[in-house]
């Protein structure tokens, strides 16, 4: 079920002091990895003033020490659990092999090697801001042997998608973006997004929740309320709707599905 909107973790902020001050006192062990990385921040956000080339310097540097953990995955079995659940959840919601799908920042396809296995030769398109990552997404196409399905990886500087076809993809899944992701870059997706889609089409992403003060940290990590979100995708004439059933999935982050056209009313 849903947290509670009142819980501690929902409310709380990862940004303020005494949550810093807090943390360090109970995990005295990560005070120094996280100076570390708030050093190496602090550096590529001087040398890279635009968010989109700072989180390439981001992915480049933490690809470098291990691909998995770039995207999130602490370890290699955690790796195939994410993906699987990613898979499972859009299967269960009615991915079929014949639908085209647009996976927006597919990293080293953690769940895109299943996507590609799954759909029809061709039909699977996933986009990355990082050379770094797509190259190791290049290399989990060889090890699964799904060279002959013709995966498409391609490199881009922003979400406006202005090169992909328009009333062409039946799926759009962005899995981990938003959440490192500031709101004038999820708005630009979500003016676009709804170009690509297919009219009975639509776009699931994932994102931090927080029921209190809306924050990021280290401009990787950000925090954003439901509505919030949810307003910007009407903004751009967008369906949306929080999905309540993928609270249920043992996921820390929550996820918000957006159509061109009305969404189907919540199964019983």
């Amino acid at each position: 079920m849903p947290e509670d909107a009142e819980s501690p973790k929902l409310r709380s902020n990862r940004a303020a002091l005494p949550h810093k001050v807090g943390y360090a006192l109970r995990h005295p062990e990560r005070v120094g990895p996280y100076l570390r990385r708030a050093g190496r921040d602090a550096w590529l956000r001087l040398t890279h003033p635009d968010h989109v080339g700072y989180y390439r310097a981001v992915m480049a540097s933490d690809t470098r020490r291990d691909p998995q953990a770039a995207v999130g995955s602490r370890t290699h079995d955690r790796w195939l659990a994410l993906g699987r659940m990613q898979f499972e959840y859009l299967v269960e919601h009615g991915l079929r092999p014949e639908h085209r799908m647009l996976d927006i920042g597919c990293g080293n396809l953690r769940g895109g090697w299943r996507f590609i296995d799954h759909l029809d030769t061709g039909h699977y398109y996933g986009i990355g801001i990082s050379p770094d990552i797509l190259i190791a997404a290049k290399r989990t196409v060889t090890e699964h042997g799904l060279q002959a399905k013709l995966p498409h990886l391609t490199l881009t500087g922003d979400l406006r998608l202005d090169f992909l076809p328009g009333d062409h993809f039946d799926v759009v899944h962005a899995h981990s973006v938003f959440s490192h992701s500031p709101l004038r870059v999820i708005d630009e997706c979500l003016a676009h997004v709804g170009r690509v889609l297919t009219a009975t089409g639509f776009f699931d992403f994932t994102f931090d929740r927080t029921e209190g003060a809306e924050h990021h940290v280290l401009r990787e990590d950000f925090y954003y309320r439901t509505d919030t979100l949810l307003t910007l995708a009407a903004q751009r004439n967008l369906h949306a709707r929080f999905m309540e059933d993928w609270e249920r999935r043992p996921h820390g982050q929550s996820k918000i599905r957006v159509s061109r056209s009305p969404l189907p009313p919540r199964a019983a």
